[in-house]
């Protein structure tokens, strides 16, 4: 008998199909081009959507009007990088395609470049992954949980949050995640309450219904102006399920990351640790979803000003 809730297969995106779609440096601009202009190319010589043909000498396309160059490229991840498109695409190839992500030394070892450039590559691709919107509104669940992020003290000094002096050494992550829906994690400076209700109010939305477990600085949930439900389910007492309350699935995605962090990575720094939450969070949030994942890392490419190449529809605007 079949299962009407059985989670839909994310189709298959095989490396043949990769080197077939993006044999070489052209087709990857070719491919740029279309996804970042998809109503055409707006000159700004020419205040008009105009026809552009391909740059044999350079990777840019050229107005048939006025001449001016559009560099795909440009204000991108890849802005005035050496790097062949192919091998950037193939980097994030690798990196989708890996459940729990893949080191920038594998990358190195991959692809043939230099590890400083697999580190910026790794660094650049995963800055379009951050997935961080509100979760929730009226009606809906939302699970809020702490995860404590580090290795033991040096000089054997043990695995606890605070060091003698009291200096927190570990890094606090709060994460917030709706059932069957979207995940947030975030870095956050510590686990006192006004930190972790300013989170709150930061991404849950308004009306939600919060679980958490029985931490105290969780106290003031029920009490802020968002109007949120709060449910608490009592760990220290053995119970982690009670009916519909429970922060099962925000703790599940606690030990993916961990021991996603812990098998490819083996240790991660403060600084870049949630760039790494957010590359987690992106394909979490994605798991029901039938676009090869490969895809959905490559759609994430964007202009940073984006304004400056878009047709100002206000104006009316018409193709040339």
């Amino acid at each position: 008998m079949a299962h009407n809730n059985r989670k839909p297969n994310m189709k298959p995106y095989t490396l043949k199909q990769f080197q077939t779609q993006f044999p070489d440096d052209a087709t990857c601009l070719e491919w740029l081009k279309n996804y970042l202009y998809p109503d055409g190319i707006y000159c700004i010589k020419c205040e008009a959507v105009t026809k552009h043909h391909r740059v044999v000498s350079r990777p840019s396309y050229s107005c048939d009007r006025c001449g001016h160059h559009v560099h795909p490229t440009a204000d991108t991840i890849y802005h005035k990088s050496p790097t062949p498109l192919t091998t950037w695409f193939y980097a994030t190839y690798l990196m989708a395609q890996t459940r729990c992500g893949i080191s920038a030394k594998q990358i190195q070892r991959e692809t043939g470049v230099t590890y400083k450039t697999a580190w910026r590559m790794f660094k650049q691709i995963r800055s379009m992954l951050d997935d961080n919107k509100p979760l929730g509104g009226k009606g809906h669940g939302v699970e809020m949980d702490e995860a404590y992020f580090g290795g033991e003290r040096k000089n054997g000094g043990g695995r606890g949050l605070r060091t003698d002096k009291g200096e927190q050494y570990k890094t606090v992550v709060v994460g917030m995640a709706e059932r069957k829906g979207r995940i947030v994690a975030t870095v956050a400076p510590d686990a006192k309450s006004a930190t972790l209700l300013t989170t709150a109010r930061e991404f849950v939305l308004p009306k939600s219904t919060v679980f958490t477990d029985e931490y105290n600085c969780y106290d003031g949930m029920s009490r802020m102006t968002e109007g949120y439900q709060h449910r608490r389910i009592n760990h220290s007492e053995k119970v982690y399920v009670m009916g519909d309350i429970h922060t099962n699935t925000v703790e599940g995605f606690w030990s993916l990351v961990k021991n996603g962090l812990r098998g490819v990575y083996h240790s991660v720094g403060h600084h870049y640790l949630q760039t790494y939450l957010n590359e987690f969070s992106f394909r979490y949030n994605r798991r029901f979803d039938t676009q090869p994942m490969f895809m959905s890392f490559l759609k994430q490419v964007e202009k940073r000003d984006v304004v400056a190449y878009r047709a100002p529809v206000e104006l009316g605007v018409e193709p040339f």
